[in-house]
């Protein structure tokens, strides 16, 4: 049985607490306050403990602490010589992501779930095929209203995902080229950018975050020379494919071909990769601590670019 070590157990961390549980994982939780402690004792965590010093051996860790305690905890962790699980972003601080990148780069691993997600597996499946022609460039969206982690601002929280989903589905992360946020007295409220304009050989990414939208939107679509593959929603069990062929001569003619994708649950199947690498059963989950760091290094320089500072 693998042990696991799950720091935190808030709104995230009770979900990872109980796809470990349904993995057949003994699960020691480090649960600060009354609430946490209730949440991991409801999820049949074996221990739950108050300090970190008070964990049991485990064979690996998982972080789900606020963003902002993640180099804090994280720093603690790699004495301990064990593989670590992230929840993203890697940390909110390029410098500290740099150094712990540096301490412990072959142990810890981003939490990026859309990386396990059917439909974004089935766009990048896509894009390498070249059946749609040669990849021109990627589009997201991911808006919603509020921000519920009071830690970070919503560019912390929800850009990740898309530039995570980025490198999956293009192979690479294109340098940011522009981008402008919208803003109020309570820090930022929604941001846009465009990265890889300055190499018109490979694919640029376009994207728009934001946490006052009426509307909850997922969007993920892959523009490619001879047609557009589309993923609408989180929860969708199909990607659309649209050809580009006549588009312009018949305009609203444009037939669509729904494509099957699977639907296992992201977290379940990134927490099963990381665990079959703890059982030295496959290599290591995706998402390096390197690929985290260039996901920080980037929202940092998009922030810069809006003028919202790095």
């Amino acid at each position: 049985m693998v042990k696991i070590g799950l720091l935190g157990c808030g709104r995230w961390g009770r979900l990872i607490l109980r796809d470990l549980k349904q993995l057949g994982a003994h699960v020691a939780v480090l649960a600060v306050g009354e609430a946490s402690r209730a949440r991991a004792l409801e999820g049949k965590a074996d221990a739950v403990v108050s300090t970190l010093d008070a964990l049991p051996e485990v064979d690996g860790y998982v972080v789900a602490v606020p963003t902002a305690l993640h180099a804090a905890f994280l720093r603690q962790l790699v004495p301990m010589g064990k593989p670590i699980f992230c929840e993203k972003p890697f940390t909110s601080d390029a410098s500290e992501a740099r150094v712990l990148a540096q301490l412990a780069g072959d142990r810890i691993f981003i939490m990026d779930k859309w990386r396990y997600h059917g439909g974004v597996l089935a766009l990048a499946a896509l894009a390498r095929s070249g059946e749609l022609g040669p990849v021109l460039g990627l589009k997201t969206t991911r808006l919603g209203w509020g921000n519920p982690h009071m830690d970070v601002s919503a560019d912390w929280i929800l850009l990740p995902h898309d530039l995570s989903i980025a490198i999956e589905i293009l192979g690479y992360l294109p340098k940011p080229t522009a981008a402008w946020a919208e803003t109020s007295e309570d820090g930022l409220i929604a941001l846009s950018g465009i990265l890889g304009l300055e190499d018109r050989s490979r694919p640029w990414m376009q994207f728009e975050i934001g946490a006052r939208s009426p509307v909850h939107r997922r969007t993920v679509e892959l523009r490619c020379r001879d047609g557009i593959a589309s993923l609408s929603d989180a929860y969708d069990d199909h990607i659309a494919l649209q050809r580009t062929a006549n588009c312009l001569a018949e305009a609203g003619a444009s037939s669509v071909e729904m494509r099957p994708v699977a639907t296992t649950m992201p977290l379940l199947l990134e927490l099963t990769a990381f665990l079959e690498y703890l059982c030295h059963r496959q290599g290591p989950p995706k998402s390096s601590a390197a690929e985290g760091l260039l996901v920080v290094e980037h929202i940092s320089r998009l922030r810069t670019l809006a003028g919202l500072g790095g």
